[in-house]
Parts: structure tokens; C-alpha cells; sequence
């Protein structure tokens, strides 16, 4: 059995959900990632969730060279083996794997605005929370703690002062990625507004009426949520304290998303969306939508210029982006368009009964002409890496 590591409340459960489907000859799973990992809290959340048999292996620099890069051909975690001995890669590819063996508590709702509400609510927590996530650990006071963490890469069991000073200069690199994202002098104070009365406020409102974002039972927006919730927003110290106290109820969800329940309840009724997720969903529409429509037109600009090139790079150039009453430019991230292409193809597969009653809903929440952009450069994911369609 893989070793696995101590993450917060929930690592007894991990180490028992191990212990009992190795005892009992059941395909485990293990998972690469490490707890200050966005996209390992995503994941976790989910296989702990749907009660999936797992082992937690730690992503040091040493499992890195000898694992990570030559099954995956990318330096990206998390990476989950199948039992199979196959290597996924990518949260979304891993869910759409899981899913099709898997299929007690699904993620995806059965109802079609809860169905296109979840896909709305993936992209925007995958790619839009990122924004808060990166500034909230890269510009408050989470240090030493984080240079500790980025040490253990290096040097798992070296004492946290020399994984500190290790970590330091491999976290160099990430701390880069805020400026990417438009994160600015100018728009901070907005971010911060943003994220502190609007995120931490409608969504403890939320979790004060329901025990997870569409009811009675986790979705895949949920684990979506996870990914910068926990990793970033719940687990780094300054981020934390503010979670505990000011949204104590969104607190309680990320630690409940860390646990698997004894039981589950019923999703909303008649397709319902409940109140205090409306918000979330106008100001997407109004400020992430933007940027996603000026990323389409900018890749399939790319396309034309570029069409000798056999990858897409991480980005292509900037934009101009709103949030609140700030204004200021960040990447074009091609990434962007795939998990773009999830939420139309939701839509456009809807039945017209189906599609009529969503596009009611989409009215409501200023959002239908947005779901009507058309992608004419298609993208997918070969070996990994980013390719046109």
C-alpha cells in the first residue's frame, strides 16, 4: 500500500478508505497531488465523496522525475493511476473517467438547469476562482507556511526552516502566475471586494439552508468549489481565519467536503436554482463571460497565423477584463476554450422541451445571449497537451 499523508481533518479517513479495500482485494486507486495543490483538493473531495478505494501519494520532486513526467509527458498534478495502470490527467478527464464506473452519487444532476448550472459552476471555480485563490496566498501574510509547503517538493522530511528556504525559490515561479491573471495594484481592491462580500457572503447564506450547492447531496460543482476553497482560500493561515470567521457556514461545507457522510439527501426540487446562487451566476455572465468570448475569437485568430504549430501554448497574448469597478488586462489562457466547450455542448444537447425551460432560466440571470456564442475552432486534449479539434 502507498503511504499516505496527513490533509487536514480528513487524513484517518483516507488512511482507513486504504486500509479497508486493500484488506478486502478491491481496485485501488492512487492519487498524485499534495494538499496545497488547487486542483488535489478538487479531486480528493470527489474520490472521498463517492467512497472510490484510494492511496494519497505525495508529489515530490523524486516522484515527479520517476513517475509524473514519463507517464504523463506534463508536469501538471493531480494524476490519478487506475488500477488498470493507466495514468489520468486533468480533474475533468479524471471526473469523466470515474463517472462511467462510478455511478452511485453522480455529479452531474439529472434535471437540465441544474445539469447546465453544474457546467456554469465548473469552468467559473476551475478558472475564475482562481483569481482570489492566487492573490489571497501570494499577497497576504502566508509565509513561512507556504515556502514550507513548496519545500516539501524538494525535501519531504527536511526540517520546515530548510524546507522553507528551499521552497522560497520554487515557489518564485508560481507566485509569477498572479500577474497573469490580471491580479494588479489596480484591481486588488476589487478582487477583494469581490471575493469577501459576494463569494464568502452569498455562498454562507447558501450553506446556511443547504449542506452543499444544489441541495442534499454533492455535485460536481461542489468539487469544483473545492479546488480553491480548500487548498488556497480554507487551508493557507490569513485566507483561513478570514473563511472561519466571517463565513463560518462555508467553512463547515469545506470541512463536510472533506468527509464522507453516513447519508445523503435529495437535490432541490423541480429544477430549481436555489436564491443565493443567482448572483454568482449574473456576475459570471457579466465578468468571466467577457473574457472567455474574447479568448475564442483570439484562439481561432491564433489558428490562422499559426498553423504550422502542433501544441497550443499556455497563453496567446492578453486581454482586457472587468471586475467590479476595476478595469486592467491579464493572459488569453487557450485552456479557457475547452472548459468552454463543456458547458455549450451541455447546452446544445439539450431536447427543445429541455433547452426552453433553460433558456427561461438564462433570461433570469442576464446570461442568454452570452450561452450563445458560437466556437469554430475547436480544441481537445491529445497526450496531455492542448490541440485544435
Amino acid at each position: 500500500m502507498q503511504t499516505t499523508i496527513n490533509v487536514g481533518k480528513h487524513s484517518v479517513l483516507v488512511c482507513y478508505v486504504s486500509v479497508y479495500y486493500t484488506v478486502s482485494m478491491k481496485p485501488v486507486y492512487t492519487l498524485y497531488g499534495a494538499p496545497l495543490s488547487l486542483y488535489t483538493g478538487k479531486i480528493r473531495a470527489y474520490l472521498i465523496q463517492k467512497n472510490i478505494p484510494f492511496d494519497e501519494v505525495f508529489s515530490s520532486l523524486r516522484v515527479y522525475k520517476k513517475v509524473i513526467i514519463p507517464a504523463t509527458g506534463v508536469r501538471f498534478i493531480p494524476v490519478l493511476q487506475t488500477p488498470e495502470g493507466e495514468f489520468l490527467q486533468d480533474t475533468a478527464v479524471i471526473i469523466d473517467h470515474l463517472e462511467q464506473n462510478f455511478t452511485a452519487l453522480p455529479a452531474m444532476p439529472k434535471t437540465p438547469t441544474q445539469q447546465l448550472v453544474t457546467r456554469l459552476f465548473e469552468i467559473w471555480a476551475d478558472e475564475w476562482m482562481l483569481i482570489p485563490a492566487m492573490h489571497y496566498r501570494w499577497n497576504k501574510d502566508n509565509f513561512p507556511f507556504i515556502f514550507e509547503e513548496f519545500g516539501k517538493v524538494v525535501l519531504p522530511w527536511a526540517p520546515a526552516f530548510l524546507r522553507a528556504f528551499v521552497g522560497k525559490r520554487l515557489a518564485k515561479r508560481f507566485r509569477g502566475f498572479v500577474s497573469v491573471l490580471g491580479i494588479t495594484p489596480k484591481t486588488i481592491p476589487a478582487i477583494e471586494q469581490w471575493y469577501e462580500q459576494d463569494v464568502l457572503g452569498h455562498f454562507d447564506k447558501h450553506f446556511s439552508a443547504h449542506d452543499f450547492l444544489l441541495g442534499g447531496s454533492p455535485t460536481l460543482g461542489d468539487y469544483c468549489l473545492m479546488g480553491p476553497l480548500y487548498a488556497h482560500l480554507y487551508r493557507d493561515p490569513v485566507p483561513g481565519a478570514l473563511m472561519k470567521s466571517r463565513a463560518p457556514n462555508v467553512a463547515a461545507w469545506v470541512e463536510r467536503m472533506n468527509t464522507r457522510q453516513s447519508e445523503y439527501g435529495e437535490l432541490v426540487p423541480s429544477d430549481t436554482i436555489p436564491d443565493a446562487l443567482l448572483p454568482h451566476i449574473e456576475r459570471m455572465f457579466n465578468e468571466f463571460w467577457p473574457v472567455l468570448t474574447d479568448t475564442v475569437l483570439s484562439l481561432e485568430s491564433w489558428a490562422q497565423s499559426n498553423s504550422d504549430k502542433k501544441h497550443i501554448p499556455r497563453t496567446i497574448g492578453k486581454t482586457d477584463f472587468t471586475i467590479g469597478d476595476a478595469t486592467d488586462s491579464r493572459a488569453i489562457l487557450p485552456f479557457h476554450q475547452w472548459k468552454l466547450q463543456r458547458v455549450i455542448d451541455c447546452y446544445y444537447g439539450f431536447s427543445e422541451k429541455d433547452k426552453s425551460a433553460v433558456d427561461t432560466f438564462l433570461m433570469q440571470v442576464k446570461g442568454f445571449d452570452a450561452m450563445q456564442i458560437e466556437i469554430k475552432k475547436k480544441v481537445t486534449r491529445r497526450n496531455n497537451k492542448l490541440v485544435f479539434q
